[in-house]
């Protein structure tokens, strides 16, 4: 069951509190700058999340068209229809936003830029709470580990297929349903990759598991890999 932290409490809560139906993710972008384009990465996550726990979630955000357009290169959802009005949701926002129904999970700022195609990654690298300096991350290494993961994945595939071993997937669902913690997906990520106890059938069913969480497109280069 995945749990968030409530910013209006600061206590752990159950983000599902009844499977009555689809859970609403609203997100909360405040202007259209990289902040507010984490605000909506964040709600994106948190969507895929509870589809992977077997919640429905229905995404809910009204950004304007330049942040919509930064949205759809990070792969980000748009909002589904029919999910405006009032009732229980998870509301994603910024430090200082005046929401006052629902479960608040606040996202701290950006700042500085980036290679957008970097982008979906180093903001995922960093704790939700966390502010993020773009001008100080380490953008070589970033496009090397992506370039790298896609290239093992596209490898992987040519493999025979084997199961995601059960203790990973627990390690992984345990990560993302502690609040949410993508960088330790990222940790379970970067230790299979070498761990020759796994076979390579299984690291690439592992990868493309997580990737429905991460979204960073890991299994784009398949096909590629003779």
């Amino acid at each position: 069951m995945l749990r968030i932290t409530d910013v209006r409490t600061g206590e752990s809560t159950d983000a599902v509190r009844a499977r009555r139906g689809p859970v609403r993710v609203q997100a909360h972008p405040a202007g259209s700058d990289t902040s507010a384009l984490r605000v909506l990465l964040v709600a994106d996550v948190l969507a895929r999340a509870l589809e992977l726990g077997g919640t429905p979630a229905l995404t809910a955000a009204d950004p304007p068209a330049d942040l919509r357009a930064r949205a759809d290169a990070l792969g980000i959802r748009r909002a589904d229809a029919g999910t405006a009005g009032p009732g229980p949701a998870l509301h994603v926002l910024a430090p200082g936003d005046t929401v006052t129904e629902g479960i608040r999970v606040e996202v701290a700022p950006v700042t500085g830029t980036a290679d957008p195609a970097l982008l979906r990654l180093l903001l995922l690298a960093t704790p939700r709470h966390e502010p993020v300096d773009l001008d100080a991350a380490d953008l070589d290494g970033a496009r090397e580990t992506l370039a790298r993961w896609r290239t093992a994945v596209a490898t992987w595939a040519t493999r025979p297929s084997k199961p995601v071993p059960e203790a990973v997937k627990q390690e992984l669902r345990a990560a993302w349903e502690d609040d949410l913690d993508v960088p330790a997906v990222l940790d379970v990520l970067r230790r299979l990759e070498s761990d020759e106890e796994v076979p390579y059938g299984a690291r690439f069913e592992t990868y493309a598991y997580a990737d429905r969480l991460l979204g960073l497109e890991l299994t784009r280069e398949i096909g590629s890999v003779l």
